[in-house]
């Protein structure tokens, strides 16, 4: 059985788009707040990682596609932490999670299987 790795692009945009808007709108509208940071800073450092890659990731570059797999490692790190600590809070950051397994295995999926895939 083979799969067309397009698929596995595909879920990989899903994974990235939805947590870039997930990390948008915790920031901005979602969240508690409870920060002393201003807002702009806290999208500055939670949103300019996802955009280092993104031009490549949006043309099929293979290398970008594996740098957006190793920055996902980071937010799937951070929503496991806090998913663990903030019980209250749990859901929302197991979304930062989903989100972020679905660009590391989207992408590291598509740059493994593109090569092979007669097209």
């Amino acid at each position: 059985m083979k799969i067309n790795p397009s698929y596995y692009y595909y879920l990989s945009l899903l994974g990235f788009f939805g947590l870039f808007i997930w990390l948008m709108l915790w920031n901005t509208v979602l969240g508690t707040h409870t920060s002393k940071f201003p807002v702009a800073l806290m999208l500055v450092i939670t949103v300019t990682p996802l955009l280092l890659p993104m031009r490549g990731l949006l043309n099929r570059n293979k290398r970008s596609c594996a740098w957006a797999a190793y920055i996902s490692l980071a937010y799937f790190i951070h929503g496991a932490a806090e998913t663990y600590v903030n019980s209250d809070q749990r859901w929302y950051f197991a979304l930062e999670v989903l989100f972020s397994l679905m660009l590391f295995f989207g992408t590291t999926f598509y740059v493994r299987f593109v090569g092979k895939h007669p097209s």
